[in-house]
Formats: structure tokens, C-alpha cells, sequence
């Protein structure tokens, strides 16, 4: 097969190393000034082919203008018996067309940038008055003087159109022989997009009616609370709570099989990881995550510190991928393989705490089961808790989160306070929700959510205002029934009075 190569005789080089100079030339000196001199040439070639095309726009639209006013002077010759001044006058105007176009199209960048491109208005009262000098200068009828004039110069635009289209034809074949960096382009591309397995739906989960009580902690024995073991406590509080719908389940995050699995691949192998989060991208989730941690604390709790801490790096793995965006998979493993990026050394740091925050409290609870081995044969049977709800009838608990940029020492105090909860702690308190604060006291032991509730009522993080009835509603009448029958009772009871019950009760109007 004969292969040509004549195509790269075209190559405008300007850095040729193998050029040869003379020795007393500097040869770097000169190819920079070959550089500048072939960069020059090209760009003032490339400026004149604009300039050349955009004078044929202009003298296109001026030649239908002189075909309009050669028109406009024939249609008229029966009228040239008025004057050679009002007559031209007249068939200019005539020949004027759309005023909306009078304006030639605007200059391209860098083209007639010093002078301002005139209307095609003035172009031909200007080539009118060229007529008019001329037929004044040639004595006999003017009529057709002023037509051969005006033919006259249509001949020289139509001469200076071939002779702009010659120049433009041979600077634009100069320009296309040479192959330059501008020159190259994408001759073929192709991208496929791998379009992930149907997978089967889970089943739906069915919710069993259950009724409400005011300690839900001893009546469904919380997830993380292991059947062998005591109340966990505050570091519970610390794992992320699942989001979304998850939050209408009353079951905790655990780890699924698929979860499972995938915290069996050795710590390092990132390889292995990238390959199983492809084909399996539902991983990355905030409820795996949760699953994950809780599966490593159950690790650590059983002895398997290996284990648990491969569960740890592959809990922090799925939350920094999800953490940076969409593309926060293939980033994340694109920085942790880089050899010497910082990225590496601030991930292993985290799991490295991580894991031994879990190590010591695991560690902590197996001393309290030494210690007191009653606890753990007492833990089925119901564990006590701690939980916030307003004793009086009427009264609400609200929640009051001190602002960080706060200028009050007190809230400033508040503040300090606030930041050192654990972190799920200070979620349930963000949230406003009474019930996701207990569900938090519920994980602690009972010393420790004691503390934690002395601290909210230091910090005026807890407040108790009354409740307010709506007495538009049936609900709200209902309720405003039962309290009159409640203040009925307790006036039979011991004497107080009605008034003195219902002036503690803030009621709607319903008008």
C-alpha cells in the first residue's frame, strides 16, 4: 500500500527546530521573529478577507438601488420635460425603497472601526450629484446624459465586484493551503451511555397499627440497641438519621445485603469499589451510609475490629461521593488514587476517627456490662428514658435555636452550648420537632439525657407557651368541650372556679 504524504507539505511551521541559521544569528531570536512575521501575515490575511466580503454585501445592496433608480428614470421618461432637477428628484425618491433598510448591514469586529459606514441614501444622492457635474459638462439633451451617467457608474460597482471577488478567491485559496493549529478539528467521535438492569421493585411494606404511648422506647425496642447489651447513649445520637421517606418509617437504617457485600472489598482497593458503586450506583445513599456505621458499631461490639473499620472506610466512601455532586464519584476516586493528593490524607483522617470514636464507646459499653450485668438481663424487659412533654393541659414545649452571629453574651453562651451536642442532637433541635428530639434523648443513657435537658433549659433552648385552640374547627370545639368538662370536674372536685381554669386557655375567634 503506497501511502502519500503530500498533504503535510502544507504544514506552516514556525518553531522548525531543524532550521539552520547563520552562526552569527541567535537561532531562538529568529525563530520567535518567524513566528511573529507568519502570525502577522495571517491575521491581516484573514482581516482583509472579512474587509473584501463585507464591501460585496455593501455593493450588492447599492446595485439594487441603481437598478431601482435606471427603472424609476425609463418608467419616467414621458415626465423630462419638467427639468432635469425636479425630475431627478423625483425618481430618486422613487427609487428610495424601505427606509427600515437604508442602514448597510453592520461591520464585522475589527472591520471600518475609524470611520462610520454612511446610509444608502447618501451613497446615491451622492452618485446623483456625480451625474449632475457630469452632464452639465456635456452639452445636449439631459434626459439621456442623466440614464448614461447613472449606467455608467453601475458598470464601475459591477467592475469592482469581479475584481473583489478575484482578490477574495485567491487570498482565501492562500489561507486553505496551509494547515495550521486552527486547521484541526474532531473528525470522529463517539460516545455510548451504559443503561443500568431493571432491577425488581422491593416490596411495599405494610404498616401495622400501633397504639400511641408516652414512652415509645420500652414498647418497640430500638434497632440500635443491641438485644445483649444496656441503653446505648449519646454517641447513638451522633449517627445520621435517614432522610426523605425514611422518615415515615419507624424502623432505623441497617445495612442491606447489597450494603454488606460491599463492605467486605479490603480497604485500598479502590479499584474493586469504583467497579461494584458502577454497577450497583443505588449504593450511594444517606440510609447505606447509616447502614454501614451501624453495621461496623455491631462489628466492633462482636470483636471484629477488621471488619468493622472496612464498614467505617465504606460509610465514609458512599457519603464523600454523594457529597460532591453529581459527578462525586468519579472526582472522588480520581483524587483518592492521585499519589500524593492531599484528598487521600484528609479521607483516611476521617475515617480513622470515625473508627475510633466507635472503638471507644464500644468499649465503653462492654466495661458498664462488666460492671453491672444485671443491666443486659434487664434490657429486654423495658428500658427507662428520658423524654420532653408538657405536663399541663394547653401548654406547648418550643423549641428555641440561639443564632450563631448572635451579639447577645447570653445567646452567645446558648450557642456554645448548641454546637457541642452531637451532631443528630442538633438536628432534632434544627427541625423544631418535639418528637424528633425524643426520639435523640431516647438513644442516651438516662444520666446523659438528664444532662442534655439540664443544658437545653440553661441555654433557653426549651420553652413552655400555651396552645392555641381553633374554635372554626370541630376538633378545636371538641377540645374546648372536653376542657369546660375537665374545669367542671375539678370545681365539684376542690372548688376552683370555671373561670379560673379557661382564662389559662387561649381560644381562636372563629369570626
Amino acid at each position: 500500500m503506497v501511502l502519500d504524504y503530500s498533504k503535510w507539505d502544507a504544514l506552516e511551521l514556525s518553531d522548525d527546530s531543524d532550521i539552520e541559521v547563520h552562526p552569527n544569528v541567535d537561532k531562538r531570536s529568529f525563530i520567535r521573529a518567524k513566528q511573529n512575521q507568519i502570525h502577522q501575515q495571517r491575521y491581516e490575511r484573514r482581516h482583509q478577507i472579512e474587509t473584501l466580503k463585507y464591501e460585496r454585501i455593501v455593493n450588492d445592496g447599492l446595485l439594487e438601488r441603481i437598478d431601482a433608480l435606471l427603472a424609476s428614470l425609463q418608467s419616467h421618461e414621458a415626465d423630462a420635460t419638467s427639468g432635469p432637477e425636479s425630475f431627478m428628484m423625483q425618481a430618486l425618491m422613487d427609487s428610495s425603497g424601505d427606509p427600515a433598510k437604508d442602514q448597510p448591514p453592520k461591520p464585522p469586529e475589527g472591520v471600518y472601526t475609524k470611520s462610520e459606514q454612511p446610509r444608502y441614501s447618501q451613497m446615491m444622492a451622492s452618485l446623483v450629484d456625480q451625474v449632475k457635474h457630469e452632464v452639465a459638462e456635456t452639452p445636449g439633451d439631459w434626459y439621456p446624459n442623466y440614464v448614461k451617467g447613472v449606467e455608467g457608474h453601475r458598470t464601475k460597482v459591477q467592475d469592482l465586484q469581479k475584481d473583489l471577488l478575484q482578490k477574495l478567491n485567491e487570498l482565501e485559496r492562500e489561507e486553505g493551503s496551509k494547515i495550521t493549529s486552527d486547521s484541526i478539528h474532531t473528525g470522529f467521535d463517539k460516545s455510548s451511555v451504559s443503561k443500568e438492569k431493571d432491577k425488581p421493585k422491593p416490596p411495599e411494606r405494610k404498616r401495622a397499627e400501633t397504639v400511641e404511648v408516652l414512652n415509645p422506647g420500652s414498647a418497640n425496642k430500638n434497632k440500635l440497641v443491641r438485644s445483649d447489651s444496656a441503653q446505648s447513649s449519646g454517641a447513638d445520637a451522633d449517627v445520621d438519621e435517614p432522610a426523605g421517606e425514611e422518615d415515615k418509617d419507624d424502623d432505623q437504617a441497617e445495612a442491606s445485603e447489597l450494603g454488606k457485600e460491599f463492605a467486605r472489598i479490603k480497604i485500598g482497593d479502590y479499584k474493586a469499589c469504583l467497579e461494584f458503586i458502577s454497577q450497583h450506583r443505588e449504593l450511594v445513599t444517606e440510609k447505606e451510609t447509616d447502614g454501614l456505621l451501624i453495621e461496623g458499631f455491631n462489628a466492633q461490639m462482636d470483636g471484629k475490629g477488621v471488619y468493622a473499620k472496612q464498614c467505617v472506610h465504606q460509610a465514609l466512601l458512599l457519603q464523600y461521593c454523594r457529597s460532591l455532586g453529581r459527578d462525586g464519584v468519579g472526582l472522588f476516586f480520581k483524587r483518592i488514587t492521585t499519589p500524593g493528593h492531599q484528598a487521600q490524607q484528609v479521607f483516611l483522617d476521617d475515617v480513622n476517627n470515625t473508627y475510633t470514636r466507635i472503638k471507644t464507646r464500644t468499649a465503653e459499653i462492654a466495661k458498664e456490662r462488666a460492671s453491672n450485668p444485671s443491666s443486659a438481663a434487664d434490657a429486654g424487659a423495658g428500658v427507662e428514658q428520658i423524654q420532653l412533654h408538657a405536663v399541663e393541659p394547653g401548654t406547648e414545649i418550643h423549641i428555641n435555636i440561639p443564632q450563631p452571629n448572635s451579639t447577645d453574651e447570653v445567646e452567645i453562651k446558648a450557642r456554645e452550648v448548641f454546637e457541642a451536642f452531637p451532631p443528630g442532637l442538633q438536628r432534632a433541635l434544627e427541625s423544631g420537632s418535639l418528637d424528633k428530639v425524643n426520639e435523640v434523648l431516647g438513644k442516651m443513657s438516662v444520666e446523659e439525657a438528664e444532662e442534655v435537658v439540664e443544658q437545653l433549659g440553661e441555654g433557653g433552648m426549651l420553652s413552655l407557651e400555651q396552645g392555641v385552640i381553633d374554635g372554626t374547627t370541630e376538633e378545636g370545639r371538641e377540645k374546648l368541650k372536653e376542657l369546660e368538662r375537665e374545669a367542671e370536674r375539678e370545681k365539684q372536685g376542690n372548688g376552683k372556679p370555671v373561670e379560673e381554669r379557661l382564662e389559662e386557655i387561649e381560644v381562636a375567634d372563629p369570626d
